[in-house]
C-alpha cells in the first residue's frame, strides 16, 4: 500500500510541475512594438507637448539599444533632456533614467508598468 501511495504522490508531482511550466511558457513576451507604444503613449500622458505642436521634431520616442532582457525606448523632450526607459521584455516592468547632456547628469526616474500603457483589445 505505501508503495501505491508514494507512486501516486510521485505522480501528482510530476503532473503539477508540467502544468507550471506550460503556464510560465504561455506567458506573454514583449515585442519592440509594445514597447514603443507603452512608452509613447506613456510620455504624451505625462509631459507637456504643446511646445512641439509648432515643431514636431523638438520632441520625440524611438527605439534605443536592445539587449537580451530589455528594449530600450528613448524620449527626447524640448529642453533638451533624454529619459531613457529599459522595458523588461519579460514582465513589462520598465525602468525609467533621465540624463540631462549639457549638465551631464543621470536620475533615476522611477519604474512604470508598461501593461498599464498599452492599449487594450
Amino acid at each position: 500500500m505505501n508503495q501505491v501511495a508514494l507512486l501516486f504522490l510521485l505522480a501528482t508531482m510530476l503532473l503539477c510541475s508540467c502544468g507550471s511550466k506550460s503556464t510560465n511558457e504561455s506567458q506573454s513576451k514583449i515585442t519592440a512594438e509594445m514597447a514603443l507604444e507603452g512608452v509613447s503613449n506613456y510620455c504624451h500622458s505625462e509631459y507637456d507637448w504643446s511646445m512641439a505642436k509648432d515643431n514636431p521634431d523638438i520632441m520625440g520616442v524611438e527605439m534605443g539599444e536592445e539587449t537580451d532582457s530589455a528594449y530600450q525606448v528613448v524620449f527626447r523632450s524640448y529642453t533638451g533632456a533624454f529619459v531613457n526607459f529599459y522595458v523588461n521584455k519579460t514582465s513589462g516592468t520598465t525602468r525609467m533614467e533621465e540624463y540631462v547632456p549639457n549638465l551631464d547628469v543621470k536620475n533615476d526616474a522611477g519604474t512604470i508598468d508598461l501593461f498599464d500603457y498599452l492599449k487594450k483589445e
